[in-house]
């Protein structure tokens, strides 16, 4: 399959073109001003515009573009960069994939189970409502800027991420130094829930979503088997066989981070379970968070 990727520089864009192209597919990476490698596609989505010819005949697109939500903390200005690096980058390739004469079969967009809010110990499935915090709000906007495509009769897949962990990068990459040295632990109550994924399971479902001709809507990319967060940090303790016993507190977050995204981000969570995923007939690779750890950290 020829595939377009935006966000193909960042931590799962990266991966997944390794993905796509050991599954056999042909990647092709959309770019931020000159095309320099072979196959890419310029597009601008502060500008609003893209290169609509090379998109014609491809068989599908993996949308992952858009400012990280934990880089910088949550001022005004940094909030409208995250909403609108989704929202104006989903609309414009929506549009503009709708509008083409051979568009292709699959959209699977970029989204996250922030899409629930905070829901403490409930079982959220794909079916779950919606939350009513920024990152719920900004989620759903994000969805809804897909509907053109869907519209003109293209197969969308709303892909709700969980925590993607790898030691390459992401939360994982910035927890490591910290528990080697015996000094990680919970952040906050650790009581909250943690929906994550590991990284071969993040590019699995994705690959999966580009061919199971059943699988569209919203779709939770996320390990059968949440755990709290204490849970995780002991799996993550165990792996690197050291304590994970001091937690940070959430006033500590708070400061360090701001409150609201302290609160909405770190110190909050969701129970979600991949539901559609699991009944379309996907094999989770790391299903358990402890099993997980170990063969990530191995060696």
């Amino acid at each position: 399959m020829d595939v377009a990727v935006s966000g193909s520089h960042g931590f799962i864009g990266s991966a997944l073109l390794q993905g796509l192209t050991a599954a056999g597919h042909r990647p092709r990476p959309l770019v931020r001003g000159q095309v320099g490698a072979e196959g890419g596609i310029a597009w601008d989505p502060e500008g609003g515009t893209i290169d609509a010819a090379a998109l014609e005949g491809l068989d599908a697109v993996v949308h992952l573009a858009g400012v990280g939500i934990g880089d910088k903390r949550w001022t005004p200005e940094q909030k409208e960069r995250i909403r609108g690096s989704r929202v104006k980058g989903t609309a414009l390739l929506a549009r503009t994939l709708a509008g083409l004469v051979s568009p292709p079969r699959v959209l699977v967009s970029g989204s996250a189970v922030g899409y629930y809010g905070d829901r403490g110990d409930e079982i959220l499935t794909e079916d779950s409502s919606p939350g009513d915090d920024f990152l719920a709000e900004v989620v759903r906007a994000w969805e809804d800027a897909t509907a053109p495509a869907a519209d003109a009769g293209i197969r969308v897949v709303r892909l709700r991420s969980g925590i993607v962990q790898s030691p390459d990068g992401g939360v994982l990459k910035k927890q490591l130094p910290l528990f080697k040295l015996g000094l990680g632990g919970p952040l906050g109550s650790g009581r909250q829930w943690v929906s994550w994924v590991s990284m071969d399971d993040e590019i699995g479902a994705i690959l999966h979503a580009l061919t199971a001709e059943d699988l569209a809507g919203p779709v939770n990319a996320t390990a059968p088997q949440p755990v709290t967060g204490a849970a995780l940090a002991k799996a993550l303790g165990k792996a690197l066989h050291r304590p994970a016993v001091l937690p940070v507190p959430r006033a500590v977050l708070r400061v360090v981070l701001g409150r609201q995204m302290a609160d909405e981000m770190v110190t909050s969570g969701q129970r979600a379970v991949p539901a559609r995923l699991q009944a379309s007939g996907y094999s989770f690779r790391h299903p358990e968070a402890e099993a997980a750890m170990a063969a990530m950290l191995r060696g």
